[in-house]
């Protein structure tokens, strides 16, 4: 059995490091790149809806050189704006990735850019991907201690290179400048997102996406005590020995440099955090680590009864994730604030009692909540369950369980220019009474 010992050391040393792990990114992201280009390789139209393909080459990292396709989505009357939607994600562009961008912006009413190949991959020379190419760069920099390993840094490069390639693009074919952006991405690419936002100015606001781990050195053990072993989803940095990683220097080192926790302060942009009830890779109530400790504006929207992939379930987890960042990034191009929320969840009598008050009138409500007989609520089924609602405040309430655990959550619907769209509250878990002898 890990012990909280051990963990706590982790986390202790993100106070430790903070500017260092600053330094080192800025300074990866400072690094010259003469490889860099883009161009624009191809331009389609289908009744109106045009699709601009660039090919972008972003940096040379440990003598491979990126190559990724960035592609623009502007539907027939969606005019350029200064702000611009940038979503990160892997592999190459497919006929089902033109459908989604362009749904979005149409939905959002602007143009949207999809930058793809973060990172590249296959990679080394096992040719591996995704987690286990992640891991094998952190082994690699623990035993090199070389800060270029880390593959997070090429990959927060490969979005700043983009924004670049962007700006250029719209100065030149739109005759519109383009000066910030709403940037987002799904796991790994959300991980990135939270990371480009710490370091590149031109992030006006985040919307990351199933990446539900800041603040790792706590998240390990909350891992162990609900699940009682890390996600099997984790397994290509467990079998590494990362995880629990490695009380050295440079261990803790790592950990200040990729967690975007460490850079907390950093993150005052708005931020539209989206997570799965049901994502295999994280606790269910993994934001509770974290959201207090995130400064400025934020928002949080749960996708009931979905896991880490958000696009696949079905037609309604697909809306409601496209209508909630749709609506984040039409406020963050019109500058009208999105409803402020504020809950608060208490005992009431043998109930739990959890009441939002919202500065805008919701257009409807209601509860989620899930039972399982432990604190794993992954395989959970959520249903909804009636509230309360008198102008802005909602009163929602559920009865303690008898046996095992119960978890809940608000939600609330609000309208964008006939849009629905909705906002969640926090998880809160909650055990059955212990009975006496």
């Amino acid at each position: 059995m890990l012990s909280r010992a051990r963990f706590s050391l982790a986390a202790f040393a993100f106070f430790l490091l903070p500017s260092l792990a600053f330094a080192d990114l800025e300074q990866y992201l400072r690094k010259p790149e003469p490889e860099f280009a883009w161009s624009l390789k191809d331009t389609s139209e289908q009744a109106g809806d045009r699709i601009y393909t660039l090919q972008v080459v972003s940096q040379n990292w440990e003598g491979i050189t990126w190559r990724h396709e960035l592609q623009v989505y502007q539907p027939k009357g969606a005019a350029p704006n200064r702000t611009l939607f940038l979503w990160v994600t892997g592999g190459s562009p497919r006929p089902a990735h033109a459908l989604i961008g362009t749904e979005l912006a149409r939905k959002i009413g602007a143009p949207v850019a999809f930058l793809y190949n973060v990172p590249n991959q296959p990679l080394l020379e096992d040719g591996l991907y995704e987690d286990n190419l992640i891991a094998e760069t952190f082994v690699r920099y623990l035993k090199t201690k070389d800060e270029n390993w880390p593959l997070l840094f090429p990959m927060v490069k490969s979005v700043v290179k983009a924004m670049d390639a962007l700006q250029a693009f719209a100065a030149g074919d739109w005759k519109q400048p383009v000066e910030r952006f709403v940037v987002s991405g799904l796991s790994k690419r959300g991980w990135t997102t939270w990371l480009t936002a710490a370091a590149d100015k031109r992030v006006a606001a985040i919307a990351p996406m199933v990446i539900d781990t800041l603040n790792m050195g706590a998240q390990m053990p909350k891992q162990i005590e609900a699940f009682g072993a890390f996600s099997e989803r984790l397994q290509p940095y467990v079998k590494r020995g990362l995880l629990p990683i490695p009380q050295t220097p440079e261990g803790r080192r790592l950990l200040s440099m990729v967690d975007p926790w460490s850079y907390r302060d950093r993150f005052s942009m708005p931020k539209f955090i989206v997570n799965g009830s049901n994502d295999f890779y994280w606790v269910t109530d993994a934001l509770n680590l974290y959201w207090k400790d995130l400064p400025g504006d934020k928002w949080v929207l749960y996708v009931p009864n979905t896991g880490h992939d958000l696009l696949q379930p079905n037609p309604d987890s697909m809306n409601r994730l496209l209508n909630g960042v749709a609506a984040f990034t039409r406020h963050q191009m019109s500058g009208k604030p999105m409803p402020a929320l504020k809950w608060n969840y208490e005992p009431s009598g043998s109930k739990l009692r959890l009441t939002v008050d919202s500065s805008a009138a919701p257009k409807a409500a209601r509860l989620w909540v899930a039972e399982a007989p432990n604190a794993d609520f992954r395989t959970a089924t959520w249903k909804k369950r009636p509230v309360e609602i008198s102008g802005g405040t909602i009163v929602g309430e559920v009865s303690a369980p008898e046996r095992g655990y119960l978890a809940f959550f608000g939600e609330l619907d609000y309208d964008d220019q006939g849009m629905t769209y909705q906002l969640s509250t926090q998880i809160r878990i909650v055990g059955a009474p212990a009975k006496a002898d």
